[in-house]
């Protein structure tokens, strides 16, 4: 348990930044209540766009809100590796692997948070606007379902970070940000806009990770199986790309 003390210090780096708060909860949440205030503007008439529903919104800001979390572990990594931090810490008796751990952990957790505080704020609105309240049983089974997703976000932070530099990684990040509320569907539906741009925004697991979670909400955790599998296989991918990527960054900084 030698990465302990490491995953220690990033959650204490993450808490005692105040940007953190803005970006991985605050901003979620005045989505989640900006998007809710446009859909009660919305005629309720047949073919109205159902997106912008607090059962449909609400997983998908929870999604939303992890591209934050990859941008901060993405800062964290690329950071470290510009200063004598890390340099120092490659004498220590910690391997390629404890790094990771160390990253991923608080990172994690942070993202769990992420979930049952959007959850939270969703079941309020529900109950302002709509009177009822959302399926607590289906939110609370997929919080742990959205963990591959979590991963999935914290893997692409730590690739970047390991590849690119503190002013060049979070640029790039801001792109997969807006990249993952287009092609995920975020605040627009995927499945009216044709057959074409459906096929194109299926060839990337942000579609997949906020699919599964809006089935997984519904209840419908037979037709969430296959979007859920794509999205475990997309973050295995990513996840261990990440962890060969900075394995063979460390081996070059040790030279």
């Amino acid at each position: 348990m030698k990465w302990i003390a490491f995953a220690q210090r990033n959650q204490k780096e993450l808490l005692r930044d105040p940007i953190s708060y803005v970006f991985c909860l605050g901003l979620p949440i005045v989505m989640l209540i900006v998007m809710t205030i446009i859909n009660q503007s919305i005629p309720a008439v047949e073919g109205a766009p159902q997106v912008f529903r607090i059962e449909q919104l609400s997983p998908a800001i929870a999604i939303f809100a992890m591209t934050f979390l990859m941008l901060f572990v993405c800062i964290r990594v690329s950071s470290d590796r510009s200063t004598a931090f890390l340099t120092r810490l490659y004498a220590s008796p910690l391997q390629s692997s404890d790094f990771i751990l160390g990253y991923v952990l608080p990172f994690v957790l942070t993202g769990l948070a992420q979930i049952v505080i959007t959850y939270a704020a969703s079941e309020v609105l529900a109950l302002i606007v709509n009177g009822e309240s959302l399926p607590i049983g289906n939110m609370l089974l997929s919080v742990p379902l959205l963990l591959p997703s979590i991963v999935l976000f914290i893997g692409i932070g730590i690739l970047f970070g390991t590849f690119f530099n503190a002013k060049a990684a979070p640029g790039l990040c801001s792109a997969v940000i807006t990249g993952a509320a287009i092609l995920g569907g975020i605040y627009m539906d995927i499945e009216a806009m044709g057959s074409s741009w459906k096929t194109v925004c299926s060839c990337f697991p942000f579609y997949h990770c906020v699919r599964y979670a809006r089935l997984a909400m519904a209840g419908e955790f037979g037709d969430m199986l296959l979007p859920f599998a794509i999205c475990c296989a997309f973050t295995a991918v990513i996840f261990i790309a990440s962890i060969l990527a900075f394995s063979f960054k460390m081996k070059s900084d040790k030279k």
